[in-house]
C-alpha cells in the first residue's frame, strides 16, 4: 500500500495553482490580444458620450488586426488581417496617435477616405454639405469637485443615419471654422464629441489616422467612477461609482 507524504502534496498543490495561474495568464492574453481589450477614459474629450472615469471594453475583431492588436506592438507585419469590415461615419474607436503610436486616443469616426471635412461657424460640413444638428437639453457636467455646469448639448445626425450627441461652449474657437480636410486614402477623420475640448484630427497634433492605427471599437462601458475617484478603493464604491452606466453600450 502507498502513502504520498504531506510534502508531496503540498509540492502538488503549489504546481497545479502554479498551472492555473500560466493557463488563466494564457487565456487572458488571447481574449485581450484577438477579442476584447479595457481602456479607461481620462480626459473629457467625448463628454457627454463618454466620461473621465469611464471604464470599457474595445473589441479587438470589429476590424481585423494590425500589429497594434498585439501586446507591446512589435512590428511583425504591416496592414491589416483579417479586415472584413471598416470604420464607419459615427463609429467610436481607440486609435494609436500617428505622430506618437505610444499613445492610444479615443475619438469618433466622421470622415471616410475621400470625404472633405471642414468645420463653419462650428457647423460640420461633410462634402460640402452641413450636417443636420437640433437643440437638445443642456448637459450637466460634473467636476471633480462635484459642482454643476450646464453645457449646450445638441443632436447631430451623419448621412449615414448614425446620431449622437456633442457640447458646445457659447463662443467660437479656432476649430469652429477650418480649412477643407481631404481625407486620404486608407486614412480617416477623427473628432471628439466635446467639440471645444478635443484635440482631433482638426490638429496637427493628431491629423489623419491610417487604418493600420485603430485598434478596436468602443463597445461597452462596464465600470464608472465620477471624476477624481479611484476605481480601486472599493470602500468608496456606493458613493463614487455611476451606477447608472454600467454595461451600457457605447454609441
Amino acid at each position: 500500500m502507498s502513502v504520498t507524504s504531506g510534502a508531496k502534496r503540498k509540492e502538488g498543490g503549489v504546481g497545479e495553482f502554479i498551472r492555473l495561474l500560466v493557463h488563466a495568464g494564457i487565456i487572458a492574453l488571447v481574449i485581450r490580444t484577438f477579442l476584447f481589450q479595457p481602456f479607461n477614459i481620462p480626459s473629457g474629450s467625448m463628454k457627454a458620450t463618454l466620461l473621465v472615469g469611464d471604464y470599457l471594453f474595445v473589441s479587438k475583431y470589429s476590424y481585423g488586426y494590425s500589429h497594434y492588436s498585439l501586446p507591446l506592438s512589435p512590428n511583425l507585419f504591416s496592414g491589416r488581417i483579417g479586415a472584413f469590415s471598416k470604420p464607419d461615419r459615427g463609429d467610436i474607436v481607440v486609435f494609436r496617435l500617428p505622430k506618437d503610436d505610444s499613445t492610444d486616443y479615443i475619438k469618433r469616426v466622421i470622415g471616410l477616405p475621400g470625404d472633405s471635412i471642414q468645420m463653419i461657424d462650428g457647423i460640420l460640413n461633410i462634402n460640402g454639405k452641413a450636417v443636420p444638428r437640433e437643440r437638445i437639453e443642456d448637459f450637466i457636467d460634473e467636476d471633480e469637485g462635484r459642482r454643476s455646469t450646464r453645457v449646450r448639448r445638441w443632436k447631430e445626425t451623419l448621412p449615414n443615419g448614425v446620431s449622437y450627441t456633442t457640447l458646445d461652449l457659447p463662443y467660437n474657437l479656432q476649430a469652429d471654422n477650418t480649412e477643407v480636410y481631404r481625407v486620404p486614402a486608407d486614412n480617416y477623420f477623427m473628432m471628439g464629441d466635446n467639440r471645444h475640448n478635443s484635440t482631433d484630427s482638426r490638429f496637427p497634433q493628431v491629423g489623419y489616422v491610417p487604418f493600420e492605427n485603430i485598434v478596436g471599437r468602443a463597445q461597452l462601458i462596464f465600470f464608472s467612477v465620477y471624476e477624481g475617484e479611484r476605481a480601486w478603493e472599493i470602500w468608496r464604491w456606493p458613493f463614487s461609482v455611476r451606477w447608472s452606466r454600467l454595461f451600457s453600450i457605447v454609441r
